[in-house]
């Protein structure tokens, strides 16, 4: 099989976005109480941890910890992004748009 061919620029991306979807994917994998699994680029959650939101990426193991602050965080990005068009946040109040993390 060939390599595939990605055809993005990666100087235009917008790297707060992709930390967004990151934190707010890695609600998926929660488990064991606060952990949850860092699947995801190392240059992600780099910076997630700095921002504060998960504990140091680096080491053996699989997982990582939400911070308090961090999993509020993921909860909250990933009821922005993934509810259904139409529903309403635990709050009974519309969702809107995501802003930025800091």
């Amino acid at each position: 099989m060939e390599r595939p061919e990605i055809a993005i620029d990666w100087n235009v991306i917008d790297l707060e976005r992709v930390d967004q979807a990151t934190l707010a994917l890695m609600l998926l994998g929660l488990h064991d109480g606060w952990r949850t699994w860092k699947g995801f680029d190392w240059q992600v959650l780099n910076r997630l941890h700095e921002k504060g939101f998960i504990t140091d990426p680096k080491g053996k193991g699989k997982s990582v910890l939400f911070t308090e602050e961090g999993i509020e965080e993921s909860q909250r990005l990933f009821t922005k992004s993934f509810l259904r068009s139409g529903e309403l946040a635990s709050e009974n109040e519309p969702v809107d748009a995501i802003e930025p993390l800091r």
